[in-house]
Parts: structure tokens; C-alpha cells; sequence
């Protein structure tokens, strides 16, 4: 019995992972991803490596599961994976209040994000 297996929503050649809830805006965040989308995941890898953003570890992180994802799950080479989409997302937003001067009150947001990171296996041409 059970329910009927889903079908796969991506192509063949290609893997996901996503990381959810991240402590950040999904502003700075997309600054990073933008920072790795289109490149090889090589090379990619290296940029995040010695970027200077704090949440650049985060996103190396999700990138090397996306990749072991392909490895693993999908039997894709990795040398020839290329990072397809890597998309933010808004989350849930933390509402804290500061006081502030004369009994007035200041409104501190806190947001959060999501990331999605699509890795795509492509053929080389030589």
C-alpha cells in the first residue's frame, strides 16, 4: 500500500539542495548566490572559500551537499557540474522592540532566508 512515488521535479542531469531558515536577510544572502551562479562548482567553491561574508560558509556548505547529491543519489561526475540556480527566498521575520527615547519604542526586525542551490551536469566541448 502506501502513497504512489512523486515524480522527480528536476531534469536528470541535475541535483538540489536547499537550506532553510537561515539567520539572515535574504538581501545579503542573494549577494553570495549571485556570487556563484553560472560558474563550475570548482570554481565556485574556491569564490566562497575566501569570501569575506559571514553566511559564504553556509553557502558552501549547501553547495558541496548539492554536489555530494549528485554524486551519490543521481550518479553525476562532478567535474563536469556547473551550478545552474541558486535562488533566496524571504522566510519568517523576528519582530523585537527596543526602547527608545521619551517612552517611544523602536521595531527591530529580524529576517530570515531560505536557499536553493541547483547543480547541473553539462557536457564539454573540446
Amino acid at each position: 500500500m502506501g502513497k504512489a512515488k512523486r515524480e522527480r521535479v528536476l531534469k536528470d542531469n541535475e541535483a538540489k539542495a536547499v537550506l532553510r531558515m537561515v539567520r539572515t536577510s535574504p538581501r545579503k544572502l542573494n549577494m553570495v548566490a549571485q556570487l556563484i551562479r553560472g560558474k563550475k562548482v570548482s570554481v565556485a567553491l574556491a569564490d566562497l572559500e575566501f569570501s569575506r561574508r559571514r553566511i559564504a560558509g553556509a553557502v558552501k556548505k549547501t553547495l558541496q551537499s548539492a554536489v555530494a547529491n549528485a554524486e551519490n543519489n543521481h550518479q553525476l561526475d562532478v567535474d563536469n557540474l556547473v551550478v545552474a540556480e541558486a535562488h533566496v527566498g524571504k522566510a519568517l521575520v523576528m519582530k523585537r522592540f527596543q526602547p527608545r527615547a521619551r517612552g517611544r519604542v523602536g521595531r527591530i526586525e529580524k529576517p530570515f532566508s531560505n536557499l536553493t542551490v541547483v547543480v547541473r551536469e553539462v557536457e564539454e566541448t573540446a
